[in-house]
């Protein structure tokens, strides 16, 4: 097994409407896959509204969340501070990581990197190190997940999709304790559309606060997640992000 050979079945990968008069119905937005891996390979799709004042209301924010259908939509609303708003297609979120990593690389690749991105939870740190784009946040801000290591990557890799019982599941193997590599799948189980999400920052972020150590996390069919702790509590996220323009 390669450090990317794992079965695209056990991920659900919600498609962008190809449909020029769907794409229509929803407010602007760009699409991006991250956390891929080395050459572009997998990556968590995110849709991004830079212009948060086009979706103002909470209701509507859920409803295009559920309309586009990926884990998690990242709305702008504040370009100056960089404040934001995260929404699943269930809930809204005060942190998490692939939608900060997305719209934090997205607004580097448009010439304006921010130092700073602000969601509920607060304040997130901004850095970018060649192609990865790095968020520092707090396993505090992560809220109502589990983590849960199964004995080999085998074992992961077998679990259905998703497995029995109910909230989320962050489940992890070693693939190379010394090399601080963990196979990894993530289920929501929270009763929307996100069967298995592909990539999960806010996650990977709480296994590297419970391990104490940075990680090399290769999770769903070929995303990479890079976290590294620091001495003052925070944990950085950081990955690779590519444009999905559909």
């Amino acid at each position: 097994m390669t450090d990317f050979d794992v079965h695209p079945e056990h991920v659900a990968h919600p498609e962008y409407p190809v449909n020029p008069a769907e794409r229509a119905k929803h407010p602007e937005h760009q699409v991006l896959r991250v956390f891929c891996g080395p050459g572009g390979s997998g990556g968590n799709a995110l849709g991004v509204v830079l212009d948060g004042a086009a979706v103002p209301g909470r209701t509507e924010r859920a409803a295009l969340a559920v309309e586009l259908g990926f884990s998690e939509t990242v709305f702008l609303d504040d370009a100056a501070r960089g404040t934001v708003d995260i929404h699943t297609p269930s809930v809204r979120l005060p942190f998490a990581g692939h939608p900060l990593v997305g719209l934090a690389w997205l607004l580097h690749d448009l010439g304006r990197p921010p130092r700073t991105l602000r969601p509920p939870a607060g304040e997130v740190a901004v850095t970018y190190d060649g192609e990865i784009t790095w968020v520092r946040g707090r396993a505090a801000w992560v809220t109502a997940r589990r983590t849960e290591r199964y004995a080999s990557v085998t074992d992961v890799d077998a679990l259905p999709a998703p497995p029995p019982g109910e909230g989320w599941l962050y489940a992890w193997a070693w693939q190379d304790e010394a090399a601080g590599v963990v196979r990894a799948r993530a289920f929501p189980r929270r009763g929307d559309a996100i069967v298995e999400d592909e990539a999960t920052g806010a996650a990977a972020l709480l296994l590297t606060h419970e391990l104490g150590r940075p990680l090399d996390i290769r999770q769903g069919t070929g995303s990479q997640i890079l976290t590294r702790p620091h001495p003052d509590g925070t944990i950085e996220v950081g990955g690779r992000v590519r444009a999905d323009t559909p």
